[in-house]
């Protein structure tokens, strides 16, 4: 008995010496979303997001019958509201997939690939905490429709054409910086205004809303 009370407390003082080293190194270097995530940090994060799923979607099928009609509604959907971070293609290498943390994961691999329907449709609806995942709708199987064609479209994704995703491109939304790099935008801009303002910076009458 003595004997594992003294291996306990070993245990404990090695334990409360790694816990101080760490703390120490945490306060001395702070956290940065630009370090790569661990290993361990890797296995957590694809666990929790298992778990974070509700029990009673979890062996759900997708309940949205598989059309070519679907999967267009779907690419133009995951363009305009998923690709800034995952990419056209699911890959997650874009400036802001690349800088979250943890990163935006590649979506074409098993890990998100072998997770069933039901699993994929609540990360998309309830989002998962302490990541850069919003979540999108009302968690319930029956009000997400739309989350249910990207669960279609994720699974097309390892297999998605070349033509598909230039397509899908013409569709995503403009960030700032795209738009600042367009020479001609502020011209544009200023053109509009003037042909909608009189000289005296006034509508011009007889305008109406």
């Amino acid at each position: 008995m003595k004997r594992w009370l003294a291996i306990g407390g070993v245990a404990v003082l090695v334990l409360g010496a790694v816990g101080f080293l760490v703390l120490r190194w945490i306060i001395d270097y702070g956290f940065s979303a630009h370090d790569e995530p661990t290993k361990v940090e890797a296995l957590v994060a694809r666990r929790v997001r298992r778990w974070a799923v509700p029990a009673d979607l979890r062996q759900i099928r997708n309940p949205v019958a598989l059309t070519p009609e679907v999967l267009v509604e779907a690419r133009a959907h995951f363009a305009d509201h998923c690709a800034t971070c995952h990419g056209n293609d699911g890959k997650g290498q874009t400036q802001i997939g690349e800088r979250l943390y943890p990163r935006a994961p590649d979506m074409t691999l098993d890990s998100t690939q072998s997770l069933s329907d039901g699993e994929l449709f609540s990360i998309i609806e309830n989002g998962i905490r302490l990541t850069g995942m919003p979540g999108w709708g009302e968690g319930t199987a029956e009000s997400g429709y739309g989350s249910w064609t990207l669960v279609h479209l994720i699974r097309r994704l390892p297999q998605l054409t070349a033509e598909e995703i230039e397509d899908m491109k013409r569709l995503d939304p403009m960030i700032p910086a795209e738009l600042h790099a367009r020479p001609d935008e502020e011209a544009l801009l200023g053109a509009e205004d003037s042909h909608h303002e009189s000289p005296g910076g006034h509508e011009p009458a007889g305008h109406q809303h």
